[in-house]
């Protein structure tokens, strides 16, 4: 293993890097947005699963091709920087640093729901307590714990797919892929999958823990997003033939319902640990990639500097990773964020619109934007059919980290700085 000159330590292979990307793509939001999303596309739903691949198809190969020129922790704060100048790269940053805290939180507490719905806030904080040392610890045991989590949901998930399809009461009419939602609704249903698939960002953030960078991270996020896609389309499949899109979108726990409703309630009680075991998987993802990002930004000076702090042993960024656990861990045990969170899905789109608009300049060939215009577009068009409050809420969260980018700059400029 060698170590980075910024002191971060590059272990993480293909497969490492695979697995910490579908310990998020393929986390609880494979338990939950089915519902949400044939909410507000009905019989659109495998349409608007469609949408939602084509537009992070495209955001992944961006990514792909900035994280090979620019291997650093950070992911898109850093690309927008480089390509667009330090105004953007802060705006990405400040996107995913609070709209993924806030889904550190959420996820925590998800996790309590599942584990002991009495003590929810008191688990959710045992939760990050107990990631956040293991990611103190070192990549490789966060890897490690990642990999045992994707394995037992893929067989939970595997399972649920088994029980919906082999039963008798699937029925291939309920796939009808009518649009009587209309191209709005469709949309929006997009916007609430695509959601899910943007975990592939957790590989890029980790840039600086790869090694061979320029050839492990494209394959990592191509493979990792392959992988998700299958899985995605055979639960939305296998729950659309038992359940039908209006049934769907009545269950917040659409997995569930539809073994019950397959005739295979004894796997209930294995879904709703598999979603607990999934929550934990994203959970863990995201604190790597928040704590990252953060250690990114502290570097240049837009957070603490105390926060670029790397470990002489574990060569991880602990004190960036103490202070996201520190913050997640009050917000789990004081608010109830589960509800409030509709900007983190118009935040991770912003996002993926500065590293679409990044990509854009990495060449001048016609042939070579087609990709990174296309993601462009659809994250500007899925932001703008996110439900209003989301927009709204992500708006004013953006205004704020431009107001605070605007206000750093003018004190550095004051003092001379």
């Amino acid at each position: 293993m060698t170590r980075t000159d910024a002191g971060l330590r590059r272990s993480l292979g293909v497969r490492d890097a695979v697995v910490v990307g579908l310990g998020s793509m393929v986390g609880a939001g494979v338990f939950a947005a089915p519902g949400p999303a044939a909410r507000a596309g009905g019989t659109g739903l495998l349409a608007a699963l469609a949408v939602a691949a084509v537009v992070a198809y495209c955001n992944a190969m961006s990514s792909a091709r900035l994280a090979a020129r620019y291997p650093a922790s950070g992911g898109t704060y850093v690309y927008g920087r480089e390509r667009l100048g330090a105004f953007w790269g802060h705006l990405a940053g400040w996107a995913f640093v609070v709209g993924k805290t806030a889904s550190c939180a959420a996820m925590a507490l998800t996790v309590g729901a599942y584990v002991w719905p009495e003590q929810a806030h008191a688990v959710a904080v045992a939760a990050v307590v107990a990631l956040t040392a293991v990611n103190y610890g070192g990549i490789q045991k966060s890897a490690w714990l990642t990999r045992v989590i994707v394995a037992v949901v893929m067989a939970v998930l595997a399972a649920v797919a088994v029980a919906c399809l082999a039963s008798g009461r699937a029925d291939a009419g309920r796939l009808d892929v009518g649009l009587a939602a209309g191209a709005g609704g469709v949309l929006q249903a997009a916007g609430l999958l695509f959601f899910a698939f943007a975990g592939y960002a957790r590989i890029a953030t980790l840039g600086e823990e790869v090694r061979d960078p320029a050839r492990t991270i494209p394959r990592a996020i191509r493979l990792t997003l392959g992988i998700a896609l299958v899985v995605y389309a055979c639960v939305a499949v296998a729950v659309l033939a038992v359940l039908g899109p209006v049934r769907l979108g009545q269950t917040a726990a659409p997995l569930a319902e539809a073994v019950r409703s397959a005739g295979v309630p004894q796997l209930v009680p294995v879904v709703r640990a598999g979603a607990a075991v999934a929550a934990l998987g994203s959970l863990l993802a995201l604190i790597l990639g928040v704590s990252r990002t953060t250690l990114a930004m502290a570097r240049d000076g837009h957070l603490p500097g105390a926060l670029a702090a790397v470990h002489p042993r574990f060569r991880v960024p602990h004190r960036a990773e103490a202070a996201v656990g520190a913050v997640v861990a009050v917000l789990t045990a004081t608010v109830d964020v589960r509800g409030a969170i509709g900007f983190s899905s118009f935040g991770v789109l912003v996002y993926y619109a500065v590293a679409n608009a990044s990509a854009w300049t990495l060449s001048a060939a016609p042939s070579s934007r087609v990709v990174p215009a296309v993601g462009l577009l659809g994250c500007a068009t899925l932001a703008g059919a996110l439900p209003a409050v989301s927009v709204a809420v992500g708006g004013g969260v953006l205004a704020v980290g431009a107001a605070a980018y605007g206000v750093r700059r003018w004190w550095a400029g004051r003092n001379g700085a």
